[in-house]
């Protein structure tokens, strides 16, 4: 009769061993972490895609919507939220169904916006006088300051993008891309 279980031989001991070290817990003392060394990543082509339009303006978007959200974080602010403060401020005792259409936002979504922006004292919501089944928007006095603090900022931002651009490539860049705004 032959054993359950047979004594390892060769490779396979080694491996068993090796998984029994590994098994068993450590008595020593932690050692430090070495610093990990930088791996150079060979950068990645992107062929043909880097002709194509849309992704240059997909590519430029990301940038824009970086610095944007950096100068917004100071006042805890998304950039969604600061797009739904801006059109209540242009539009007092907006719908929220309106603003839903006019910024490409879900219902749900901009609710949840609004329920945020409402906690947090910048904006108020009241039932419309005239359909009842619509809330119609406005902002607090605190939602005023905020939101004059937060233009400032993102004045900042698109100063920042002229930069990068150019003067003149950016008013060329406000102007090309106008005609996007009422689609």
């Amino acid at each position: 009769m032959e054993p359950e279980n047979p004594p390892a031989r060769g490779r396979t001991a080694k491996r068993l061993r090796r998984i029994a070290i590994k098994a068993k817990p450590s008595r020593s003392k932690p050692r430090k972490q070495q610093p990990r060394k930088s791996v150079r990543v060979k950068p990645v082509a992107l062929g043909t895609l880097s002709q194509s339009l849309g992704y240059r303006i997909r590519r430029a978007q990301l940038w824009v919507f970086k610095q944007v959200s950096r100068k917004l974080a100071a006042l805890d602010v998304s950039p969604a939220q600061y797009s739904v403060l801006c059109v209540i401020d242009a539009n007092p005792g907006v719908n929220q169904l309106a603003i839903a259409q006019v910024l490409s936002i879900e219902r749900a979504g901009l609710g949840r916006l609004v329920d945020h922006l409402e906690q947090r004292g910048l904006v108020g919501r009241t039932a419309s006088a005239i359909n009842r089944r619509y809330y119609v928007l406005h902002l607090t006095d605190v939602g005023t300051t905020s939101l004059a603090r937060l233009q400032s900022g993102v004045a900042e931002a698109e100063k920042d993008l002229a930069k990068k651009v150019g003067t003149r490539a950016y008013r060329q860049l406000q102007q090309a891309l106008s005609i996007f705004l009422n689609d």
